[in-house]
């Protein structure tokens, strides 16, 4: 194994969960995350030797959002077919609906799921971002790592108006 290979999975591996996870919360299908979540590990182990200072996890969520706006832009050129509901699907056609133990839990689960997807997806894509990276050291350590300053602190506007308003659409 070379040494190039053993930085990368001990610098940027620890952080896999965490590129998944925003990777899930800006594709939502999870295997939409999974596809963008590959394509980012791919780019970050191709361009790893250009990585500045000991701190790959900013580096990485920045690679993992770009290849979400990469995956975006590319998917608005294919026709994409809609799953069909629960209650559209045939009761013979099992093969596409899910086994739940309990069906009062899963509905309130399915209703409060539902509900807050559909305040986040009101939002504007930036308002949807800064939602998305609960973790502010993250998108932090990000724009001051390129040297957006100024950016930064919009972000930190946009994320308090923005989080400020979808409490009241709940």
């Amino acid at each position: 194994m070379s040494d190039r290979r053993r930085r990368f999975e001990a610098q940027a591996l620890p952080h896999l969960d965490a590129a998944y996870n925003l990777a899930r919360w800006l594709a939502r299908p999870p295997l939409d995350a999974d596809d963008i979540v590959q394509d980012a590990m791919l780019r970050a182990f191709r361009a790893f030797d250009s990585v500045r200072g000991d701190d790959v996890k900013p580096w990485l969520m920045s690679i993992v959002r770009n290849c979400f706006l990469t995956a975006v832009q590319s998917s608005k050129a294919k026709l994409n077919v809609p799953i069909p509901a629960d209650d559209e699907i045939a009761a013979d056609d099992r093969a596409l609906m899910a086994e739940h133990p309990d069906p009062e839990a899963a509905a309130i689960q399915a209703e409060r799921s539902r509900r807050l997807n559909s305040v986040i997806a009101t939002l504007p894509q930036d308002f949807r971002e800064v939602l998305v990276l609960r973790e502010k050291s993250i998108w932090m350590e990000t724009y001051f790592m390129t040297g957006l300053y100024f950016l930064a602190f919009v972000l930190i506007f946009i994320a308090y108006y923005g989080l400020h308003g979808i409490f009241y659409r709940l």
